[in-house]
């Protein structure tokens, strides 16, 4: 267990040697200069996802309070908030540097898995805040609702080391399609998702379908396994699903982290770039609390005790 400044200097600290080693590019915008630095923000916004903050305004009455001689400069909620939307990008490619810090490129295979993100109650009138963007779904776990489907690529230690996420209603083979087809030809606007896996992917039957396999593998080369039907004329032994199962269970545990530790379920975003921000920051946080584990000698995924509050 550390302590929030323990915690929060090393975290700076990495968040700072990445900013640093990024080439400096000339942001032009209207107005004074902004009163915290690139490292600051990121650092901030990463830090405001554990879930003891029940809301944005929770967490900055909690940095007013307790961070304020750390961050000095730190200034009023809404343009806070507004700093964070705007380093969305930066965000994310500091995940990237957190999945090439714990060296995932040789892992033998990835874990891939989509989930419900719900933003809004389905059952809610009107079109919410992002019409347009998040539509109706259905999970199997909540039912019908209003959001988004996340889906994520995870190593065998729990490290994620891509994600994306699209309209609530979309299939988990159109969603796989853009994340192979991005990692295989990398988009700016798109880093999320991450390098292309040197093995396989592991997946769940929702990415089924003897055609589409076939074309993730010479158009992208991703190689997707997963248990065929219980109907399927080549069924697996049992022993295979529950190797199978076994091995996807990870992806389960990393969800947990997301949508509990990290407080997920609570989203209900007015901006896709606050949510996109705010996704990538707890992504981030998950794999710095893994690179943490390992530096103090911990278990990688025992997140519960680790911060001392």
């Amino acid at each position: 267990m550390v302590d929030v400044d323990t915690f929060l200097t090393a975290l700076y600290v990495m968040v700072d040697d990445f900013c640093q080693s990024r080439p400096q590019k000339e942001r032009r915008r209207p107005g004074p200069d902004a009163s915290l630095s690139s490292s600051e923000v990121i650092t901030l916004a990463i830090f405001a996802r554990w879930s003891r903050f029940g809301s944005e305004r929770d967490f900055y009455r909690y940095a007013s309070s307790h961070l304020r001689e750390a961050f000095p400069t730190l200034p009023v909620r809404s343009q806070f908030n507004r700093l964070v939307r705007s380093y969305v990008e930066p965000i994310e490619a500091f995940v990237l540097h957190m999945v090439v810090l714990l060296d995932t490129r040789k892992c033998p295979y990835e874990a891939l898995d989509s989930s419900a993100m719900p933003v809004r109650d389905a059952k809610r009138r009107g079109h919410g805040w992002l019409a347009g963007y998040a539509d109706i779904g259905w999970s199997n776990s909540l039912g019908w609702y209003e959001g988004f489907c996340l889906l994520v690529a995870v190593d065998p230690t729990g490290v994620i080391t891509g994600f994306c996420f699209g309209a609530a209603s979309t299939a988990d083979q159109q969603l796989a399609e853009t994340f192979f087809a991005v990692r295989a030809q990398p988009n700016p606007r798109l880093i999320s998702v991450g390098s292309i896996s040197s093995g396989p992917y592991v997946a769940d039957k929702g990415f089924e379908g003897v055609e589409n396999h076939r074309r993730w593998l010479e158009s992208y080369g991703a190689q997707v396994i997963h248990p065929p039907k219980r109907n399927s004329r080549k069924p697996w032994s049992k022993r295979l699903r529950r190797w199978v199962a076994g091995i996807r269970q990870i992806v389960e545990g990393v969800y947990d982290k997301l949508f509990n530790a990290f407080g997920l379920w609570r989203e209900r975003p007015h901006e896709l770039s606050g949510l996109r921000a705010r996704l990538a920051a707890r992504v981030a946080l998950h794999d710095f609390c893994i690179w943490l584990n390992g530096q103090l000698g911990r278990p990688r995924l025992a997140f519960a005790d680790l911060l001392g509050w």
